[in-house]
C-alpha cells in the first residue's frame, strides 16, 4: 500500500478552512475540471488519500470490504446521518468497490462530451433561469461542471435529470413497514423528454415550438389491477420560476383532471415514501426552493459502479436488513474524492412537511449521491439515496446507441420518524410488457401525452 504525501488530517483541515472562509473550491492540488478536461479523470486534482478507500482508512478497509455495524465508525464521515443509523441500527450493508477514475463511466457518453464542449458558455439570467452567453435556453450537457454554488448544482441536476435526451425507465416498487413485511408491490413506467439541451436526438438542441419548456415527464402505474393505469403527466415550463402542468389519468372516472402541483410532499401511492419532490434529489422547479448554500465539503461513499450485472433476472437484485431481510437493496459504493452537500429551503411552499434539505453531489459530475431533509422542527426526516451504474459487468451489457447504457439502478426512500422504507429498482421489462427504452422517438407518443395517458387507462 502506498501511503501518500498528503495525509488524511491535511486534507480534512484544507476542507474546513474552505468551508470557514465560504470560499469552496473544486480540487486540492489543482483544479478539479482542467484535470478532467485534460486526462479524462480526476486524479490529478486529489492527493492519494481522497483516491482511495485503502489509504484513506490506513489500510483497515479496502475494496471487497463490507461496510457494517462493526466498522461503520470508520466512514461516518463519508456517508449522510441516515445511512449511518441504518447500517448501525437496521442491518443495512455496504460492499466497497474499487473506485471509478474514468468520466466517461460516470454518466452517459454524449452528455459527458456535451458538457466538455459546451463548458464556460452557462450563464444564470436576472431571474435565475439557465441561458447560454447568448441569451438562448441550454443546449446540452451539465451547465456548471465542477461547480461550487449551491444554486448552480441544482440548477444543473434539474434541467437534466437522467442525462439522456429520452428515458423510459421500467420499475418495481417495495413499500416495507417497520416490521419488515413488504405492505405493498407496485410495478409501473417512468417517462422523461427534454425538448432543450437534446445531444443525442433530432433535432438538437431544441425541439422546435417547445423551446419555452424543460421537460415531459410521467409515471404510468402498470400493476396490481387496483391502480393498474393510474397515471401523472408533468409538463414543465422552462422558466423555473412557474410550476409544472400536472395531469392525471383516473381509471375509475375514465377522464383526465388537472391536479395542484404545489402539493409536491404527498405520496403519490397508497403505502408509498416516495413524493413528487423526491424525483433525482430535484423534482420541484429550483427557483420554487431557495437560500441554497453550501454546508459540507469533503470526500464521501457513493453507489456510482457495480450496481448492475448481466446474470440477475430481468436485473432484479438482492435485499438485506431490517427485520426480514427484505429492507435494502444490496449496494455496492466507492469513494468519491469530493462532494459538496447543498442545503436549500422550500420557499414556495408553505405547507410543505420540512423545513430543509441537503443533497450532497459528487463534484465530478455534479450527481446527487444522497439527500436528506428535515421537519419543521429541524429533526431528521427522511433521506433519498441511490444508485448508478454503467450496464457493462464485462460478461454482458446494454447497449445506449454506440455507448453502454448508464443510468440510476435502485432508489431508498426512507422515513426515519416512522421506519418506513419505499425501495425501488430498474428493470429490463414489467408484466405488462413494457421494456427499458432509452433515447427512443416513439417514447414521447407512446407515454408523454395525455392521449398517451387516456390509452393506457382505457
Amino acid at each position: 500500500m502506498h501511503i501518500g504525501h498528503y495525509g488524511w488530517g491535511y486534507t480534512r483541515r484544507h476542507f474546513l478552512d474552505q468551508l470557514g472562509r465560504g470560499a469552496v473550491a473544486a480540487g486540492v492540488l489543482m483544479p478539479l475540471w482542467q484535470a478532467v478536461a485534460e486526462t479524462g479523470n480526476a486524479s490529478a486534482a486529489y492527493p492519494d488519500e481522497l483516491l482511495s478507500i485503502e489509504v484513506y482508512t490506513k489500510g483497515r478497509l479496502q475494496p471487497g470490504d463490507t461496510i457494517d455495524a462493526g466498522n461503520v465508525d470508520l466512514v461516518r464521515d463519508l456517508l449522510d446521518p441516515i445511512q449511518v443509523l441504518q447500517v448501525r441500527d437496521m442491518g443495512r450493508r455496504l460492499t466497497i468497490a474499487r473506485e471509478t477514475a474514468d468520466i466517461m463511466h460516470l454518466s452517459p457518453w454524449e452528455y459527458v462530451e456535451a458538457t466538455l464542449r459546451n463548458k464556460g458558455r452557462a450563464r444564470l439570467d436576472r431571474d435565475g433561469n439557465i441561458r447560454t452567453d447568448d441569451g438562448r435556453p441550454w443546449i446540452g450537457g451539465h451547465p456548471f461542471p465542477a461547480s461550487t454554488d449551491g444554486l448552480e448544482a441544482f440548477a444543473g441536476q434539474t434541467l437534466s435529470w437522467g442525462r439522456h435526451d429520452a428515458c423510459v425507465y421500467a420499475i418495481k416498487e417495495c413499500d416495507v413497514g417497520v416490521g419488515g413485511r413488504v405492505d405493498y408491490r407496485y410495478e409501473g413506467c417512468w417517462a422523461e423528454m427534454t425538448p432543450v439541451a437534446r445531444v443525442v436526438m433530432g433535432p438538437k438542441p431544441y425541439l422546435p415550438g417547445h423551446e419555452d419548456k424543460m421537460r415531459f415527464q410521467s409515471i404510468i402505474f402498470t400493476s396490481p389491477d387496483d391502480i393498474r393505469g393510474s397515471s401523472f403527466l408533468n409538463i414543465w415550463p422552462y422558466d423555473q420560476r412557474e410550476f409544472p402542468d400536472l395531469f392525471g389519468y383516473v381509471p375509475q372516472f375514465k377522464r383526465i383532471r388537472r391536479f395542484p402541483t404545489n402539493q409536491r410532499f404527498e405520496p403519490m401511492l397508497p403505502g408509498s415514501d416516495l413524493y413528487l419532490s423526491d424525483a433525482w434529489a430535484a423534482g420541484d422547479p429550483y427557483l420554487t426552493w431557495g437560500n441554497y448554500r453550501v454546508v459540507g465539503t469533503g470526500p464521501a461513499l457513493a453507489g456510482l459502479s457495480g450496481n448492475w450485472s448481466s446474470t440477475w433476472e430481468n436485473w432484479g437484485r438482492g435485499t438485506h436488513g431490517g427485520p426480514k431481510g427484505g429492507t435494502f437493496y444490496d449496494t455496492v459504493v466507492e469513494l468519491v474524492p469530493q462532494a459538496i452537500t447543498v442545503e436549500a429551503e422550500p420557499v414556495r411552499y408553505p405547507r410543505a412537511p420540512i423545513s430543509k434539505k441537503q443533497v450532497r453531489f459528487d463534484l465530478r459530475t455534479m450527481l446527487p449521491i444522497t439527500m436528506v431533509s428535515f421537519d419543521r422542527r429541524g429533526q431528521l426526516y427522511r433521506s433519498f439515496d441511490g444508485a448508478y451504474s454503467l450496464y457493462d459487468d464485462g460478461k454482458g451489457k446494454v447497449m445506449d446507441g454506440g455507448h453502454p447504457y448508464w443510468s440510476w439502478t435502485h432508489v431508498h426512500a426512507f422515513n426515519t420518524q416512522t421506519g418506513h422504507m419505499t425501495r425501488i429498482e430498474q428493470v429490463r421489462s414489467l408484466t405488462s410488457g413494457d421494456v427499458m427504452r432509452v433515447n427512443d422517438p416513439a417514447i414521447y407518443d407512446l407515454y408523454l401525452t395525455q392521449g398517451a395517458l387516456q390509452r393506457r387507462g382505457a
